[in-house]
């Protein structure tokens, strides 16, 4: 099973829809192995946007990333990065297919309610700024043979 960050940023958090997002991630099938309420400060946010430091816009990356509260989630299960992604939708709302996340709730490119790991081994790395291996917690649901095949 693979493991995938998903940061629901300041403006998801603003506008009342972190429990419908995170519900869309569930029914797809995901697994829910880590979440907290974090109010990043300007350390976090230079570290998980670093491989921006140098574009025009990383400064208005981190205003926003620490303006208001994030919820982090680790999700889990089969391909959890590629699957998190089609959820979530292209970066740019106004462009984003409807059905996903961005496509639904977003027209805005760093207003964009949400942020995905982008390969596994991003993932991992990003899991780690976020979460103490302690925070997150490994279990099987009773329809994980349903749901996965298995």
């Amino acid at each position: 099973m693979e493991r995938t960050l998903i940061l629901l940023k300041p403006d998801a958090v603003q506008r009342h829809l972190v429990g419908s997002l995170v519900e869309r991630f569930e029914r797809k099938g995901l697994k829910l192995v880590g979440l907290k309420l974090v109010q990043a400060d300007q350390a976090l946010a230079e570290k998980h946007y670093a491989v921006h430091a140098a574009r025009p816009f990383f400064k208005s990356l981190l205003e926003f990333l620490t303006a208001g509260p994030t919820v982090a989630l680790v999700l889990e299960g089969r391909e959890a990065v590629v699957v998190a992604r089609n959820l979530i939708g292209a970066t740019d709302g106004a462009k984003a297919s409807p059905g996903t996340i961005r496509g639904d709730h977003a027209i805005s490119v760093q207003n964009n309610l949400v942020h995905g790991s982008d390969s596994p081994e991003n993932a991992a790395s990003e899991i780690a700024l976020w979460f103490r291996p302690e925070e997150l917690v490994a279990w099987t649901p009773a329809s994980h043979h349903w749901v996965a095949g298995s």
